[in-house]
């Protein structure tokens, strides 16, 4: 540079003089000189070109990295906050499933207790029931065979001479008019009857039953029917508890049964949903990994384009001085 400078100054004082001294050797070396000027500033301005397309390019790739790297940090930020939501949904989701878990559990338990009660019920019914069938059925035999006899029957003697409705009871036995278990049955209820009467009237359980009936037909017949009744609304009560328990049960399993398919839907959703959040969390696991690295090796390269800008920025410097 300074030699070009040394040749302008030399051009310069020979500006004047060009003409006179055009035609001799002077002239001749000022044109060479003019001409290296020229060169020299040619390629200074070829030089100076280079380097501004290449501090551009600096300019330009810094630049991208730069946005790379910007833009990759937000969605590091978005991935972070994915992973976050996604944990979070899991947990309420597996905190949900716990309470579901639990509630369908005790349902399950109380379904299946009210289910053993329900049956208990139910056969202790069928048990009473054919007892109550039975003594229904024995009692009318029993009134089928003395309204028989008060119509002049073969035993209607016996009957008549016994002292109380025992004997009478006994002596259709022994007639074969009536079976001893009938017999024994309708005489437990005949006693069971009055001793309930008796108390009823002066709280005495003790007092004295079947034989507290007079001997005569027509009481003794009163007295199987009043019987009879009382079997058949005794069944009457026992069948309506009984509808009433089977319905009672009925709703109450529809209820929890309802509450377990309700439960047991939520249950399988909150599965999928943990299936889900897990899946997704991976997934942008996976991806922040591969951003990161992305990330780092974009700053390398930045650092290095840096470097390289920064020493082509040094050695033009050192070259133009």
């Amino acid at each position: 540079m300074k030699t070009v400078c040394r040749a302008a100054a030399v051009l310069a004082l020979g500006a004047a003089s060009a003409e006179a001294a055009a035609a001799s050797p002077i002239g001749k070396v000022l044109q060479l000189m003019s001409d290296l000027q020229a060169k020299i500033l040619k390629e200074g301005e070829a030089t100076q070109k280079v380097y501004s397309e290449f501090a551009e390019l600096c300019e330009d790739k810094s630049r991208e990295l730069g946005f790379e790297i910007k833009t990759a940090k937000a969605e590091v930020a978005d991935l972070k906050a994915t992973i976050e939501q996604q944990e979070a949904k899991s947990a309420g989701l597996n905190e949900k499933l716990e309470k579901l878990s639990g509630d369908s559990a005790s349902n399950e338990a109380e379904l299946k207790a009210a289910t053993e009660v329900r049956e208990k019920e139910h056969a202790a019914f069928v048990a009473t029931e054919k007892e109550l069938l039975e003594t229904v059925s024995a009692i009318q035999r029993a009134i089928g065979v003395l309204e028989r006899e008060l119509k002049g029957g073969a035993s209607m003697l016996q009957v008549q001479s016994a002292k109380n409705v025992v004997e009478a009871l006994s002596a259709l036995v022994q007639a074969s008019k009536i079976s001893v278990a009938d017999a024994d049955d309708l005489t437990s209820l005949i006693q069971q009857r009055a001793s309930a009467a008796s108390a009823d009237e002066d709280g005495d359980p003790g007092a004295p039953a079947a034989a507290a009936y007079e001997n005569k037909s027509g009481n003794i017949l009163q007295t199987l029917t009043d019987l009879l009744d009382d079997a058949e609304a005794q069944l009457d009560a026992l069948r309506k508890k009984e509808t009433e328990n089977k319905n009672a049960f009925q709703l109450a399993e529809q209820a929890l049964k309802n509450e377990l398919k309700h439960a047991a839907k939520q249950i399988t959703e909150a599965k999928t949903g943990i299936a889900a959040a897990a899946e997704i969390k991976s997934k942008a696991e996976g991806e922040l990994v591969v951003v990161k690295k992305d990330i780092k090796a974009d700053q390398m390269s930045l650092g290095d384009l840096h470097h390289e800008c920064m020493t082509r920025a040094e050695d033009f410097e050192s070259e133009t001085k």
